[in-house]
């Protein structure tokens, strides 16, 4: 199974708590007023921590699912 990973744009703010957590697969460029996916995909390994990305996100922005058998 895989972990498909989605950031809306129109509710992130930038906070950057998700690159703190998870800076493999997240990043907030340089004077960018929103986050930025460096993939859209994850192994279930990486769950755990795109779980805390998730929850910790203020402006819930990140959506996480579940794909593959």
């Amino acid at each position: 199974m895989s972990i498909s990973i989605a950031l809306d744009t129109s509710k992130c703010q930038a906070y950057g708590l998700c690159m703190g957590i998870s800076p493999d697969v997240f990043d907030v460029p340089s004077g960018s007023s929103i986050a930025v996916l460096l993939r859209d995909s994850a192994d279930e390994d990486e769950r755990e921590d795109l779980e805390e990305a998730a929850r910790s996100c203020p402006a819930q922005a990140i959506v996480l699912t579940t794909t593959g058998a």
